[in-house]
């Protein structure tokens, strides 16, 4: 278990998405009504680590797209019983004032009642998908109650993405995630569903080694690069980027709720130096066909156009981070 909090850092942001980059698809970013919000931070603040970026969702998305990204995939997750519904109708209210610019996933807490019609109803309101954390919500992967949503999204094509990884850990949890969440437990879901597309976040921190077997043996299943590639957690992973199946793997930041730059990812995955092919996968190509992301102009040419954003010399937008 990490020993938390752990500290800020106070490196450099970059203005935009560097010109020389691919379209870019930010494949994990977060957004929550503004109480909630507020929750996370003093959470953070006691158990993981100063978040900086203190933002109202609009402003999470304005932030990010200003910047040059492509596209954005929002996630939430339901912390209790009865309130994913509230929070699915917030996410897609939020997706429909950035319309072709945010896929937006749903959430549902596993076992609740109705879980099954919270999400049709996610569904019918045009999320793309379903975000779950096991830390937070306490269910075992193989349940009974998780093999509802498993059906639904398998049946009605959309993708989940489970914070399955073992860490980051904390007391403060009301589960042990070291006891939910391994491995062998998310390679029983993935077989038992081969039509259902999984995403763990975090290269599945901190099963690195077993999480990279995983997805050279199943075509359902994807890993994202959030915070597993900034240099911050002080978790040692013996896999190399470089050596991992890259079709499999999508870019994604985790933004607000982190205590370093926006771009950090991206400026450690531009000093890997892979192909211009794996790159593009990773930026972007990979998430697109994961979350089954419709564009409305080729991925090739909002790359150079950056949507209009920055490179017709408009300003990115600013904001205070409060601290």
């Amino acid at each position: 278990m990490l020993k938390l909090p752990l500290p800020a850092l106070n490196d450099t942001e970059g203005h935009s998405i560097p010109s020389d980059l691919p379209f870019v698809v930010d494949a994990h970013v977060h957004i929550f009504p503004d109480g909630i919000f507020k929750a996370i931070w003093d959470w953070f603040d006691k158990y993981g680590w100063p978040i900086r970026y203190r933002l109202t969702s609009p402003d999470v998305l304005d932030y990010l797209l200003s910047r040059g990204l492509g596209h954005i995939v929002a996630l939430q997750y339901a912390h209790k019983p009865g309130t994913a519904r509230g929070l699915n109708s917030y996410m897609a209210k939020i997706c429909r004032k950035f319309p072709h610019k945010v896929s937006g996933m749903a959430t549902v807490f596993p076992g609740e009642n109705e879980s099954e019609r919270v999400l049709k109803e996610a569904f019918e309101m045009g999320l793309k998908g379903v975000k779950l954390h096991a830390h937070v919500q306490c269910f075992d992967m193989n349940s009974e109650e998780m093999d509802a949503v498993y059906d639904l999204c398998s049946s009605e094509g959309k993708p989940i993405i489970i914070h399955a990884g073992r860490e980051p850990n904390s007391p403060a949890y009301k589960c042990d995630p070291y006891v939910l969440c391994n491995a062998e437990k998310l390679k029983r879901v993935v077989e038992n569903y081969p039509k259902l597309k999984i995403c763990v976040p975090h290269l599945g921190v901190d099963e690195f080694l077993p999480y990279k077997q995983l997805i050279e043996k199943y075509d359902n299943l994807w890993l994202d690069t959030s915070m597993a590639l900034a240099d911050y957690l002080p978790i040692r992973n013996p896999v190399k980027l470089e050596d991992m199946r890259l079709d499999r793997i999508m870019y994604g930041s985790d933004f607000p709720n982190v205590p370093y730059a926006w771009d950090r990812e991206i400026k450690r995955l531009k000093q890997i130096k892979l192909s211009s092919e794996s790159m593009a996968g990773i930026l972007g190509e990979n998430a697109v066909e994961f979350f089954n992301i419709t564009l409305r102009q080729p991925a090739c040419h909002a790359r150079h156009k950056r949507a209009g954003i920055v490179t017709r010399g408009s300003k990115p937008r600013e904001y205070v981070h409060r601290h």
